[in-house]
């Protein structure tokens, strides 16, 4: 068993290793990471600064004990600091017919902030953040910590409230995808 100034010097060895090496090109990656298929989910919050929402599909587990996620979101976005100040956020999984409402909250119809929420039959669980009645599922979160990482801010949530939409019997697909750039089903 490696002591930790072992494992220390390993990991100093590796860094240094890859220290020369350059991140591939921006397009290259996005090329490849639009391979990776993601659920489609909008992410909302409310509160003192007001309301507001966005389509990620940068939406991950992070831990279970204590419930934790993470959702990434461009730095140059007016949710930024709603999200900042607001301090707590809803993540809802989209179901497979709500590519208009992915739409809506991803900016390309002309919509902004509480404009968006004209469409959609939205509630609210423990936040007060806005839940689409419709969602698969929906977590309501605390904001734990926020990160900028290059062109994004990584926001941590601890999970306070959730709702599932029971499955499919017949295992159906239910999921709004975004895959190679494109919408699906999963």
């Amino acid at each position: 068993m490696a002591t930790d100034s072992t494992a220390d010097r390993g990991f100093a060895a590796q860094q240094s290793a890859t220290a020369a090496a350059q991140p591939v090109a921006s397009e290259a990656f996005r090329d490849a990471i639009a391979r990776l298929p993601s659920g489609v989910n909008i992410v909302t919050t409310a509160g003192p600064a007001g309301k507001a929402g966005f389509t990620a599909t940068a939406v991950a587990s992070v831990s279970d004990d204590p419930p934790t996620v993470v959702v990434c979101l461009n730095r140059k976005s007016p949710q930024n600091g709603l999200m900042q100040e607001n301090a707590q956020f809803s993540i809802n999984l989209l179901p497979k017919d709500a590519v208009t409402l992915a739409n809506i909250f991803a900016g390309r119809t002309g919509l902004h902030l509480e404009d968006r929420f004209r469409h959609g039959d939205w509630t609210t669980l423990s936040t007060g953040s806005p839940v689409l009645a419709g969602a698969v599922m929906a977590l309501d979160c605390r904001l734990l910590s926020f990160q900028d990482v290059g062109s994004h801010t990584v926001y941590f949530g601890t999970v306070i409230a959730t709702t599932t939409k029971p499955r499919d019997p017949e295992g159906a697909k239910e999921v709004l995808i975004y895959h190679d750039r494109h919408y699906g089903e999963a």
